[in-house]
């Protein structure tokens, strides 16, 4: 693979950076509901704006007024690509409108012109937490069938509005993280399809109707780009956790098999052509009942997706017999002993990455990029105006070996790496600044200070040497 045909970058989520939450047209999006939280005090999902609560998403990092300013700076460290996302609810302020905010169209297409201008691939992610307050409280979210309609006008909008700018696209972000068979988060639950767990009357049958329709309407979005132009590259972002077991012992292994590959039911239909059969014996086992129209069937055969995202930040050991189901990371299993701990209780495992780097090639056969990878740490401005962020070179660099190794030593097609948050961002599932991720420090504080002044971090220029000089030989 040549220097240059490699796709080295960035992503960054609407949400979570864009801040102008009302401005230009834009609706009342899922998370603009959500307040600032912290890792031990979850985030409080509201009905409504209440006034003294911090909303983080309100203002973000402004990116809205800054990307210009932000994206010269990541043309600077060389980015060959940056993954955004479109907030729905800036072009489509509740969803179900028939012509859309032409405000929120202009602003995307200005972004993406910027990117061109610098030479920059942009990837473009139709849904990334970000779905419009009322078609949750008007339709029920996911659990409407009608939705997939309003999602796929969106899509359209969108298709036609970058055509001929955009190559590649991803239908949703993570959505793989809604599984009917296990216990779930309000926070997770919430910034998938804008419902809270515990408020779900039959758990299994919601989250497993969820899972269906957004699976459902992904695959139909690739046929739909196709129709509107063939160059389109269409994919989804998974977000997974390789799950290693506690020893050898058979059962352990085999607990580990099935709580590695519990998530990956969603890229079975994306890429075989049809919703799997041994998940819908486990749904008619459980109770649970989906309707699969024979027009469903047909989608799922003309909606095979080109490139799989790739989203990964940790590793776990799959539970055993006598753990208790001890959730101690984000993501559930234990801690494994020979891995340490981010402060946030993620495992680093830069191995995992190859892992499963080859488990997915090697079980698809389909072109793979790394849309998420990063770590998030405290940061400290130095009274020099620097920020020595060694761990995160540490981190990056480990992880970029791993995905070194599995292109040269494994072939696997990987044809890009986009660090989480080049910029530093609001934390999704803790509503923090503090949690940062970026080669880009940003002026914003938890407490609602700063000035929003970009600072280059020691990371930014270690950065810009890795993509001026890495090779795959």
């Amino acid at each position: 693979m040549k220097k240059t045909d490699f796709l080295w970058g960035g992503s960054i989520a609407a949400h979570q950076c864009e801040g102008a939450w009302d401005q230009d047209g834009k609706g009342i999006a899922i998370m603009d509901l959500v307040t600032q939280g912290t890792y031990e005090q979850p985030r409080e999902i509201c009905t409504k704006i209440e006034a003294g609560k911090k909303y983080p998403s309100h203002e973000g990092i402004d990116f809205y007024h800054h990307y210009k300013e932000d994206i010269a700076l990541f043309a600077e460290m060389g980015f060959k690509a940056l993954r955004i996302s479109i907030d729905w609810s800036r072009i489509y302020p509740l969803g179900d409108e028939q012509t859309p905010n032409l405000l929120g169209v202009q602003f995307y297409q200005n972004v993406v012109d910027e990117l061109l201008k610098y030479g920059i691939e942009p990837i473009v992610t139709l849904y990334h937490f970000e779905m419009p307050v009322h078609l949750v409280n008007n339709y029920g979210s996911w659990t409407n069938r009608k939705v997939i309609e309003f999602y796929l006008n969106y899509c359209e909008t969108m298709f036609k509005a970058l055509k001929g700018k955009v190559r590649y696209w991803a239908t949703f972000n993570e959505m793989n993280h809604i599984d009917p068979q296990t216990e779930a988060s309000d926070i997770f639950t919430y910034i998938i399809s804008g419902l809270k767990y515990s408020d779900l009357k039959n758990k299994k049958q919601t989250l497993a109707t969820i899972s269906y329709h957004m699976t459902l309407a992904s695959v139909k979005a690739v046929k739909l780009a196709h129709d509107i132009d063939s160059n389109f590259e269409i994919g989804c972002v998974f977000g997974l956790t390789p799950a290693y077991p506690l020893n050898c012992d058979p059962e352990n292994v085999l607990n580990s098999f099935k709580e590695t590959d519990r998530e990956f039911y969603q890229i079975d239909a994306m890429c075989s052509g049809k919703f799997p059969a041994y998940k819908l014996k486990e749904y008619a086992k459980a109770g649970i009942d989906l309707t699969i129209s024979q027009e469903d069937e047909i989608a799922f055969a003309q909606g095979k997706i080109d490139f799989i995202g790739l989203n990964y930040y940790s590793s776990s050991v799959a539970h055993y017999e006598g753990d208790h189901e001890n959730e101690e990371t984000l993501f559930g299993g234990v801690q494994n002993p020979y891995l340490q701990q981010s402060k946030w209780g993620w495992a680093i495992d830069p191995t995992g990455l190859r892992y499963l780097l080859n488990y997915l090639y090697r079980r698809y056969s389909l072109p793979i990029i790394i849309t998420e990878n990063g770590l998030g740490a405290i940061d400290h401005l130095e009274t020099d105006g620097t920020i020595q962020d060694d761990y995160r070179i540490e981190y990056i660099e480990q992880h970029i070996e791993q995905v070194k190794k599995a292109i040269v030593e494994d072939y696997v097609e990987c044809f890009g790496y986009l660090t989480w948050g080049p910029i530093d961002l609001v934390s999704a599932t803790t509503g923090e600044m503090k949690k940062r991720y970026g080669f880009i420090y940003v002026d914003k504080n938890d407490d609602g200070t700063g000035t929003f002044t970009r600072i280059k971090k020691k990371s930014f220029n270690w950065y810009q040497n890795v993509i001026r000089t890495t090779t795959f030989d």
